[in-house]
C-alpha cells in the first residue's frame, strides 16, 4: 500500500503541480491587489484533454439481493444500535500502547468493556445460543440412543393403540412435510449463498483489470493535461499582444472618446460659425437683390398707375356720367381715383454693402477648412498614443515571451518520463503478480465451494431420508393391518425416517458450530466494517485527530506530506475523488507544492507591472483651433452686421406694394360698371378693371414677391446679430478650455484610460490563472480511479464476500433450528410405519384390551381381569413375516 501512494505522489510532483521554496521566495509579490479582473472579452482556452475510466464501482446483487436484504434486516434486529463510532476510538486511544498489567481492571476499561459488551450483547446471546446448540445436541443424541436401546423413549418396538391415533399420524406427516420444506429452502439459500461467491470472483477480476488499466489511463494523461495547461498561456499571451498591437486604438480610442465629450462640441460650434458666415452673406446679397427690384419696381409701378389713374379720370368726365342715376356712379369711383398710388417706399432705406463687402473679406479665409484641422488633430489621439508607446509595447512583449518561456520550463524541470514509464511499468507487474494468483484462488474457490456443498449435503441427506420415509411410509401404509403385521415398504419409510433421526444427531451440532463461527465473524464485518464502510462513517473513525499516532493530528497528510497538521482527511479526498475532482485539490497540494502562487508570481511580474506604470501619454501638441481661425471668428462679429436698421427695412415691409390691394379694386370697379346701362361707358369702366388686373400681375405680384424675400433676409439678419457676439465669445470660450484641458487636465484622464487598459491587459492573465486554477482542482489528474478502487474493494470484499458468507450461515442457522422439530416429528411418525414386535389384543366378548401383562408369572403380578379365564400368553414373539397364531380358544 505504501509502494501506491509513494508513487502516486511522485507522479503528481512530476506532473508539474509543485513549486519550489527559491522561486517562491523572489517572486513572492502581489502585483495582483491593484489589477481589478475586468477583461474586455471571455477568452477560449478551449478543454483539458479528459480521460473516460473504464471502472463502474457498482453492484447490483439481482434476485439473491432479497435475501442480502433479509440478512441485513436480521442482522439488524439482533444488533439495532447505530455505529459505535466514539466507543471505538475512546478504545483506540487510550489502549493505543496495549493493555499492560492490571490495566483492565481500570474504571475507563471496564467502561469502556461494558460498553462493548451492551453493543455487541445481541450477538453475545444468539451465540451462546448455538455454543449450547454444539454442547447439547450431541449429549442429547447419545442419551436419546442409549434410552431407545432399552426400550425406553419410544425405542419399545410395541405400540399402544389410540382412537385419535390416524389423527395423529396425519398432523405428524404435515408437520414433518413442512418442517422438510423449510429445510430444502435453507439448504438453497446456503447454495446460492455459496454459489454467488463462485460467480463473483470472475468478477473481481473484471474490477480488477479495470482499475489497473485507469490507474493507467491517469498516468498517461496527466502529463498531456499539463502540458494543455501550460499550452493556453499562449492563448493569453496572444490576447495580450494583440491588444498592445492595436493600443493605438484601443487606448487612444478610450482617451479619444472620454476627451470628445468636450472636444468635438466645441468644434461643432465653430464649424456651425462657418455656417452663421455663408447664411449671413447669402442673406445680405439677398437683401441687396431684392432691394433693387423693389426700387427698379417702384418707379414702374408708379408710372402705370398714374396713366391709369389719368385714363379713369377721363372715362368719368365722358357726357354719359351727368345722367341721372349714373352721376352717382360716376362720382363714387372719381372718389377712389385716389387709392391708385404706391404705399411703401424702398428708394430711402439705408445700403448693405459695407457689411456685404466686411463678410466677402472674412470668407475669403476658409474657416471649416481650419475647425477640420481641429478634428483631424483630435481624430488622431489613436496614432499618437500608438507612437508614444511603441518601446513600452517591445518590452511587454519581451517580458511575456519570457514568461511563458518559465512556466513551460517549469512543467518541463522534473524527470516525467522516467516517473511514468515506472509508474506503467509497477502497474503492470502488479497486474501480473495478481493475475499470477488468480489459479491458486481458484483452487481454493474451489475447495470452499466443496466444502460448503459438503455442509449442504448434510442437511440434504436428512432431507432426502425425511422424504424417502415418507413416501415409502405413506404409500406403504395399510390402515387394515395391525402394527405387527405391517408391510416392508411402511416399515422402511419408519426405518428411514429414524436414519434421519441419526443422521441429524450427528451433523446438527457440526453445523451449527459452522453457523456460529460465520456469524460471529460474518456479522461483526456486516455491522463494523462494510456498513459503517458503505455509509462512510469508517472515515470519520481514520479521520478523527491522533487516532492513528499521539503526535500526529491527522493521519493522511502525515503519511503523504510528513505534515500532520494539514486539514486533510480521507473522507474529504475521497468526496473530491468520487466527484472525480482533480488530485491537486483532493490532497490539497496547495498547501505544500502551490503552483498557483508560482504562476501568479510568473504572469504577474514585478517588472511588467512597472513597465504598465510608466505608460505615458502627451496630448500637449493637439491644436484644436489655431490662431487664425480665432481671429476669423472675431472678424465675423465685427463685420457690421449688427449695425444694420433692420426696423426701417420691415416697416417698409409690412406696408404693402400699393395703397389699395389692386384685384379688389378692379373687381369693385366692374362691378360697379354692371350696374350701368349698357353702352360705351360700361366697356370703359371694365377695360379699366381689366387693365388695373394686368398692372397687379405684371408689376404688383413680383414686387410682392421680393418683399417677401427681403422680410426673410431682413429676419434673419437680424437674428444672426442679435446672437452673433454670443456665439462667438462662448465658441471662443470653449475652444480655449478645452485646449486648456488638452494641455493640462488631460493627463486624468490619460491615467484614467491608461488603468483601465492595463486591468484589461491582466484581466487576461486573471481568466488564464483562474482557469489553471479550476482546471487544476476540477479536470487535471482526476482521481476517480482512488475512489474506485476503495469502492471495489468495498463491492469484493462486502457485497461479493460478506453478504454471500452472512446469507449462507442465515440459510445454514435456519436449517439447524429446523432439525429439532424434524428430529420430534419423525420419531413420532415411524412409530406409525415400522413394524412392531407387539401390539394391543382385543378380547371380543368382554370387550377389554388385554395389553402390557406379558410373562406375568415372571414378575409376581396379578392381573385380576385374567385370573378367573384362562391364561394366555397374549404377548408372546412371533416372527415379524406372520401374524401369531390364532389360539383355539379364541
Amino acid at each position: 500500500m505504501d509502494m501506491w501512494w509513494k508513487v502516486g505522489l511522485v507522479l503528481v510532483m512530476c506532473s508539474g503541480l509543485t513549486s519550489s521554496e527559491a522561486r517562491e521566495g523572489h517572486r513572492d509579490l502581489s502585483p495582483r491587489s491593484m489589477m481589478l479582473r475586468v477583461p474586455v472579452e471571455t477568452l477560449d482556452f478551449g478543454f483539458v484533454p479528459s480521460v473516460v475510466y473504464e471502472t463502474h464501482a457498482y453492484y447490483e446483487p439481482g434476485p439473491i439481493g432479497v435475501l442480502f436484504h433479509t440478512v441485513h434486516a436480521f442482522l439488524y434486529v439482533v444488533q439495532p444500535n447505530p455505529f459505535p463510532k466514539d466507543l471505538i476510538v475512546k478504545m483506540v486511544q487510550q489502549n493505543m500502547g496495549g493493555i499492560k498489567g492490571n490495566d483492565y481492571k481500570k474504571p475507563q476499561n471496564v467502561v469502556l468493556l461494558l460498553q462493548a459488551i451492551y453493543y455487541e450483547l445481541g450477538f453475545i446471546v444468539l451465540t451462546a445460543l448455538g455454543v449450547i446448540f454444539v454442547l447439547f445436541v450431541p449429549i442429547v443424541g447419545l442419551c436419546f440412543c442409549v434410552c431407545r436401546c432399552c426400550e425406553n423413549c419410544g425405542g419399545e418396538m410395541h405400540q399402544r393403540q389410540k382412537k385419535n391415533g390416524d389423527c395423529l399420524r396425519g398432523f405428524y406427516m404435515a408437520t414433518l412435510i413442512t418442517t422438510s420444506v423449510f429445510l430444502a429452502v435453507g439448504v438453497m439459500v446456503a447454495y446460492a449463498a455459496n454459489q454467488n461467491i463462485t460467480n463473483q470472483i470472475k468478477s473481481t477480476r473484471r474490477f480488477v483489470s479495470t482499475n489497473i488499466r485507469d490507474l493507467k489511463s491517469f498516468a498517461n494523461y496527466t502529463p498531456a493535461q499539463i502540458d494543455y495547461l501550460s499550452a493556453q498561456y499562449t492563448t493569453a499571451k496572444n490576447k495580450v499582444l494583440s491588444d498592445l498591437d492595436n493600443i493605438g486604438t484601443l487606448l487612444g480610442g478610450q482617451i479619444h472618446n472620454q476627451l470628445e465629450r468636450e472636444v468635438v462640441p466645441a468644434l461643432d460650434n465653430a464649424l456651425r460659425m462657418t455656417t452663421a458666415m455663408r447664411e449671413s452673406k447669402e442673406a445680405l446679397e439677398s437683401v441687396t437683390t431684392s432691394l433693387e427690384i423693389l426700387q427698379e419696381g417702384t418707379g414702374r409701378l408708379q408710372d402705370s398707375l398714374q396713366s391709369e389713374r389719368a385714363s379713369l379720370s377721363n372715362t368719368l368726365n365722358d357726357p354719359a356720367c351727368s345722367n341721372g342715376d349714373v352721376t352717382h356712379t360716376c362720382n363714387s369711383i372719381r372718389g377712389t381715383l385716389s387709392q391708385l398710388a404706391l404705399s411703401a417706399n424702398f428708394h430711402g432705406l439705408p445700403e448693405v454693402e459695407a457689411p456685404l463687402a466686411n463678410l466677402d473679406a472674412v470668407l475669403k479665409t476658409d474657416l471649416s477648412n481650419i475647425v477640420q484641422k481641429g478634428y483631424s488633430s483630435f481624430n488622431d489621439t489613436p496614432r499618437l498614443v500608438r507612437e508614444q508607446t511603441k518601446e513600452i509595447v517591445s518590452e511587454v512583449k519581451g517580458l511575456l515571451d519570457k514568461s511563458g518561456g518559465e512556466i513551460i520550463g517549469f512543467t518541463k524541470m522534473f524527470p516525467l518520463e522516467p516517473a511514468l514509464e515506472n509508474f506503467t511499468k509497477f502497474l503492470t507487474e502488479s497486474q501480473k503478480n495478481i493475475e499470477a494468483y488468480y489459479p491458486q484462488i481458484d483452487q481454493l474457490d474451489f475447495y470452499r465451494w466443496i466444502g460448503c456443498v459438503v455442509i449442504c449435503c448434510m442437511v440434504v441427506l436428512v432431507l432426502a431420508f425425511n422424504f424417502l420415509g415418507l413416501l415409502c411410509g405413506s404409500c406403504g401404509y395399510d390402515k387394515n393391518a395391525t402394527p405387527t403385521t405391517r408391510g416392508c415398504l411402511s416399515n422402511t419409510g419408519g426405518n428411514l425416517l429414524m436414519a434421519s433421526v441419526g443422521f441429524s444427531f450427528i451433523f446438527s451440532w457440526v453445523l451449527m458450530g459452522v453457523v456460529v463461527t460465520s456469524f460471529v465473524v460474518g456479522g461483526n464485518i456486516e455491522k463494523l466494517v462494510c456498513e459503517p464502510l458503505a455509509n462512510r462513517q469508517i472515515f470519520k473513525i481514520i479521520d478523527t485527530p491522533y487516532m492513528v499516532h499521539p503526535a500526529k493530528k491527522n493521519f493522511l497528510p502525515g503519511m503523504l506530506f510528513q505534515d500532520p497538521n494539514i486539514d486533510l482527511t480521507v473522507g474529504s479526498m475521497y468526496r473530491d475523488c468520487y466527484e472525480n475532482n482533480g488530485l491537486y485539490s483532493a490532497l490539497q497540494l496547495e498547501t505544500k507544492f502551490n503552483f498557483n502562487k508560482f504562476l501568479n508570481a510568473t504572469v504577474y511580474n514585478p517588472e511588467l507591472t512597472k513597465i504598465f506604470n510608466s505608460v505615458n501619454v502627451d496630448l500637449k501638441g493637439m491644436f484644436l483651433l489655431e490662431q487664425e481661425g480665432k481671429n476669423h471668428l472675431v472678424d465675423f462679429a465685427n463685420t457690421g452686421i449688427g449695425d444694420i436698421d433692420y426696423q426701417a427695412y420691415l416697416t417698409e415691409v409690412n406696408k404693402g406694394v400699393t395703397v389699395v390691394d389692386l384685384l379688389s379694386y378692379a373687381n369693385e370697379l366692374e362691378a360697379q360698371a354692371d350696374q350701368l346701362p349698357r353702352g360705351a361707358l360700361e366697356n370703359a369702366l371694365k377695360g379699366h378693371a381689366s387693365s388695373i388686373r394686368q398692372i397687379h400681375k405684371e408689376q404688383v405680384v413680383p414686387m410682392e414677391q421680393a418683399m417677401g424675400t427681403l422680410s426673410q433676409s431682413i429676419k434673419l439678419l437680424q437674428k444672426t446679430s442679435r446672437e452673433l457676439p454670443i456665439k462667438v465669445t462662448n465658441v471662443l470660450n470653449a475652444i480655449e478650455a478645452v485646449e486648456y484641458l488638452i494641455a493640462n487636465n488631460a493627463s486624468h484622464v490619460v491615467k484614467q484610460e491608461t488603468d483601465k487598459f492595463i486591468k484589461n491587459i491582466m484581466g487576461y492573465f486573471s481568466q488564464y490563472t483562474e482557469w489553471v486554477k479550476h482546471s487544476l482542482e476540477m479536470e487535471v489528474a482526476q482521481c476517480k480511479p482512488i475512489s474506485n478502487i476503495i469502492d471495489s474493494l468495498e463491492i469484493v470484499a462486502c457485497s461479493f464476500i460478506v453478504d454471500s458468507v452472512n446469507t449462507f450461515w442465515f440459510g445454514l442457522g435456519g436449517c439447524c433450528l429446523l432439525l429439532i422439530p424434524s428430529i420430534i416429528m419423525s420419531v413420532k411418525l415411524a412409530k406409525f410405519y415400522r413394524r412392531m414386535d407387539t401390539e394391543d389384543v382385543f378380547d371380543d366378548s368382554m370387550d377389554v384390551v388385554v395389553s402390557g401383562y406379558h410373562n406375568e408369572s415372571l414378575y409376581g403380578i396379578n392381573n385380576p381381569v385374567m385370573s378367573s379365564y384362562p391364561s394366555y400368553d397374549t404377548m408372546r414373539w412371533y416372527p415379524r413375516a406372520s401374524a401369531p397364531p390364532r389360539q383355539p380358544d379364541w
